[in-house]
């Protein structure tokens, strides 16, 4: 009987403190819906990365003798177009592209933008994988974001995380704004620049281009539409033509009544702060304190909006102006001129 007892105790003991245990790891276990979330957060990201990895390139350049910078590139085109930053080749006399397949090869500068951070090299090579450019406008916040590139050397490192922010603006190192910037939290280093930040579909939603060093998590990418425009103007004539049409000017508030009066979608416009002489905006008779709300009857909201509206081939082209002046609405024409190299730079 004893004995019995005794034998009984511990197994009861035993299987109630299995029976604990046991529970205490279930309710510690993430819910099993967690669980296939997570799987399938994986497969997502690994399903990017498998369509764009085998298209991402490293970048070696050369100034002289000596070597010069790194970063990343990728493939746009199954002919050997290579997209990526102006700053990582930029007066780069050699140019050595590695392919992800282990192959290297040279690469010749097509053209480069500083005012926009974008390059395109070509190479010669056969059977190239190349990217799929996706539609920037159609970017929501929280969305996932996937960046494939070489940081500080170390080649094909993946980084994942969400859209920040949309629509965020940056200067170039001309100094010129970069507008509709991609913020993002996946991480980026040195060498990084150039490279494809990516959707879920493994789609370029932007290009790498810059971090802010004293900050965590905050990074930026130019949209993919901004880089289709300026990569096909790159490829068809090597470099962006930039027109102007001789104004200084500055954003400037419209009063609700104006805007309302000559139902204008405008909160702003471009006010005229001066007129260069013998300029095509001095030949349309543009004057001192007009206000251009639109440029071929699409809405100029600030002096940026202006700017993109003078690229490629408005040049040489008459133009629209829609301007207040005083308390009347005008239309008149100017032909934007090519900007001087010197002052485009």
């Amino acid at each position: 009987m004893i004995d019995g007892k005794l034998i009984r105790h511990p197994d009861v003991s035993v299987g109630s403190k299995n029976a604990e245990a046991n529970q205490f790891a279930a309710s510690c276990a993430p819910p099993v819906r967690d669980l296939i979330l997570l799987d399938e957060y994986s497969r997502t990201i690994v399903s990017a990365v498998d369509r764009l990895a085998p298209s991402v390139v490293n970048i070696e350049s050369r100034a002289g003798e000596s070597r010069g910078g790194s970063g990343s590139g990728f493939v746009i085109a199954p002919d050997g177009f290579v997209l990526t930053n102006s700053h990582v080749v930029h007066g780069a006399r050699d140019i050595l592209v590695h392919l992800s397949d282990g192959r290297e090869s040279r690469a010749h500068l097509v053209g480069e933008d500083p005012d926009t951070d974008l390059a395109v090299l070509r190479i010669d090579a056969a059977e190239l994988s190349h990217v799929r450019l996706a539609d920037s406008e159609a970017l929501r916040v929280g969305q996932i974001a996937i960046a494939i590139g070489n940081p500080l050397g170390f080649q094909a490192s993946v980084t994942a995380g969400v859209i920040s922010a949309l629509g965020r603006s940056m200067h170039a190192q001309s100094g010129r704004l970069i507008d509709n910037i991609i913020q993002t939290d996946a991480a980026l280093n040195p060498g990084n620049s150039g490279g494809p930040l990516a959707n879920s579909a493994g789609e370029v939603i932007g290009v790498n281009t810059a971090v802010i060093r004293p900050a965590q998590g905050i990074c930026f990418a130019i949209a993919s539409n901004t880089a289709k425009f300026i990569a096909g103007w790159l490829i068809k004539e090597g470099r962006i033509r930039r027109g102007y049409i001789g104004i200084a000017g500055q954003t400037a508030p419209l009063h609700r009544r104006v805007a309302r009066f000559y139902q204008l979608e405008n909160e702003a416009g471009v006010l005229v702060a001066s007129v260069e002489k013998s300029s095509p905006a001095e030949q349309a008779r543009v004057r001192v304190d007009d206000i251009i709300v639109a440029f071929n009857d699409e809405p100029i909201t600030s002096v940026h909006d202006l700017h993109k509206k003078l690229v490629g081939d408005r040049i040489g082209t008459p133009c629209q102006l829609t301007i207040l002046r005083r308390t009347d609405q005008l239309t008149i024409y100017v032909t934007p001129a090519e900007m001087p190299a010197l002052i485009a730079r």
